[in-house]
């Protein structure tokens, strides 16, 4: 009997520990939904990518595991909080998370980190009284003075008292209760503590429970069993543990305890065997097992062995009964599966993070190296265009300077005609007009563009040297529209000259009667028209009585005016326009140039 009694307990140990150690904490069915309901809010809260309903999430669960005095599991779900809450940067939920995790904290006896976070909660309160609680408490928990601790505390039940937070304030009480137990005052800790009883029943049932624990060991420390046993009856009586038959079979169980420590072992195990008698009714598992060892204890205190072997059989064949109704094994595996859920949400949110973290660093990096290379591909293109505007000023101005031979070889042609005729005068005079002329023109040759009036002045001293030499030849005429600014107005020096030359040279000097020449400049709105116009020979008919010779030479000073035209209109936007046709009417040459004037 002795030998089949001890191998019943040594199995119940076995199977007992390992239940406790896979039910620490032992989850209620409400706390299972709610971590439920608040996983999948998660879910969906990582799936949107939506950080704020994650924080929130991650809070909730706290909140329930604290509600519940699962501590450890609150501190690891308001640390998760906290820090999303950090990143966010939302300094009011990062000083509520802050202050719950250290309330957390504390509750596990975490007293150096508990202090850390109240202090930073007080740094961030972002209300006076937020501020002073938390900072009453770093207070309460630094210094060793029951005073100091008495005086933060009293300063947070005013607050409380204030701002009408019950929870809050029952707590403020317990504490209060805890330094009165430490100055040996039991009078006032007895009141503070059937104080935070009263106020925290109403709303927080779990704090209620754990109040009226401390109280009840307050008296039996004391040795006032009798008011220790007034204590639990009174809460065996409240709703919550009428309506709760695994916290009601606890409280009996708590209650047996102390008639056994009043050395009352008959009532201890009435007691507990009304414990076990509803613990097997209602499916609770481990509270059935604890009301067998404690009975068996008192069974072996008195020597009672039958009635000890009696309650192993017992309970041994109606356990697997028990375990298939007891909802709090299911209820704990749920919780299990939904961490275990939650932690691989975790996983998927950093991988998927990790994802969008390199992807985002290739797009950048894609992106960056587009850049680069748009700004490469346009600096090549604007130094490309600004050495194709300046090979085309250097073009521009190298036909400028190409002309000039040109028109100087033809100029000293006609001294060499008055020298050759000994007409010494002459030859003098055209000189001094041709060194004007050229002065002019050297004066103007790096420019593209000079004042209307200069140039006019030059047109004007070049046909004056060319009536001297076909003095019988033609006449000129020039005509200038007043409303042109001679003075202001820029045009694109010796640009006229090579089509009065070619007017002159090709033309006018084949007539057997004098001709005439017609230099005409006209403002049209914002144009300016040139036309040269003379009753010369014409084109086609220059063209036949050229020689042998002349045809072969290749004419530069046409063809060089006609490049300096598309020259100008590339680099400046003038948009010159050059007409040259033969007058239909009447013999001659009409030339049309056009340019703008802005």
């Amino acid at each position: 009997m002795k030998m089949f009694r001890l191998f019943i307990i040594f199995v119940l140990v076995v199977w007992g520990n390992k239940m406790f150690s896979q039910n620490t904490n032992n989850p209620s069915n409400a706390t299972v939904e709610e971590v439920q309901v608040e996983t999948k809010k998660l879910q969906k809260a990582i799936d949107n990518q939506d950080e704020p309903a994650q924080a929130g999430s991650y809070y909730n669960i706290g909140e329930t595991f604290f509600n519940s005095g699962n501590f450890s599991k609150s501190e690891e779900y308001y640390t998760k909080a906290k820090k999303l809450y950090e990143k966010l940067n939302d300094k009011f939920n990062i000083e509520k998370a802050t202050r719950r995790l250290a309330q957390s904290q504390e509750k596990q006896n975490k007293i150096s980190p508990a202090i850390s976070n109240y202090s930073t909660a007080a740094q961030m309160g972002y209300s006076k009284k937020s501020k002073a609680v938390n900072s009453n408490d770093v207070a309460r928990l630094s210094s060793p003075a029951p005073e100091v601790k008495a005086e933060a505390i009293q300063n947070n039940i005013n607050l409380s008292t204030k701002e009408s937070e019950q929870a809050g304030l029952a707590e403020s009480y317990s504490q209060l209760a805890d330094v009165n137990i430490q100055q040996k005052d039991v009078s006032k800790a007895e009141m503070n503590l059937n104080n935070a009883y009263k106020i925290s029943k109403k709303e927080a049932p779990q704090q209620a429970l754990a109040i009226n624990q401390k109280l009840a060991d307050l008296y039996v420390e004391n040795r006032n069993f009798d008011k220790a046993i007034e204590a639990k009856k009174k809460v065996l009586k409240e709703d919550f543990v009428k309506e709760n038959s695994q916290e009601k079979v606890n409280q009996i169980q708590e209650l047996a305890d102390i008639y056994i420590k009043k050395n009352d072992p008959q009532e201890a195990v009435t007691l507990l065997k009304n414990a076990y008698g509803i613990a097997l009714e209602k499916g609770h598992t481990l509270e059935a097992q604890r009301s067998v060892k404690k009975l068996d204890s008192l069974y072996a205190i008195s020597g009672n062995t039958n009635a000890s072997v009696q309650l192993y059989r017992d309970f041994l064949g109606k356990l697997p009964n028990l375990v298939s109704k007891d909802r709090s094994l299911v209820d704990n595996k749920v919780l299990e599966d939904t961490e275990q859920r939650i932690s691989q949400l975790e996983k998927e949110k950093e991988l998927k993070d990790e994802l969008i973290r390199k992807k985002n660093v290739f797009n950048y990096g894609l992106i960056g190296a587009l850049i680069i290379l748009t700004g490469l591909i346009i600096f090549i293109f604007r130094t490309l265009k600004k050495v194709q505007i300046k090979n085309k000023k250097i073009a521009l101005q190298s036909l400028r300077r190409e002309m000039n031979p040109h028109f100087i070889f033809n100029s000293l042609n006609s001294v060499n005609h008055f020298i050759a005729t000994n007409n010494e005068l002459e030859a003098n005079q055209y000189l001094t007009k041709f060194s004007k002329l050229m002065r002019g023109v050297m004066e103007n040759s790096a420019d593209d563009f000079i004042p209307f009036q200069q140039e006019l002045d030059l047109l004007q001293n070049y046909l004056a040297l060319e009536k001297t030499r076909f003095a019988d030849k033609f006449d000129y005429e020039i005509e200038v529209d007043e409303n042109l600014n001679l003075q202001s107005q820029q045009i694109p020096g010796m640009l006229i000259q090579p089509f009065l030359e070619n007017a002159i040279w090709h033309g006018l000097r084949y007539r057997t009667e004098k001709g005439l020449l017609k230099l005409s400049f006209e403002k049209d709105k914002q144009s300016l028209k040139i036309v040269v116009e003379d009753n010369g020979i014409g084109i086609e008919e220059s063209k036949k009585q050229k020689t042998t010779h002349q045809k072969t030479r290749e004419g530069r000073g046409m063809k060089n005016t006609l490049e300096r035209i598309q020259l100008l209109n590339d680099l400046y936007k003038k948009d010159i326009t050059c007409s040259i046709k033969d007058m239909k009417e009447s013999s001659g040459v009409l030339v049309t140039l056009k340019m703008n004037l802005v």
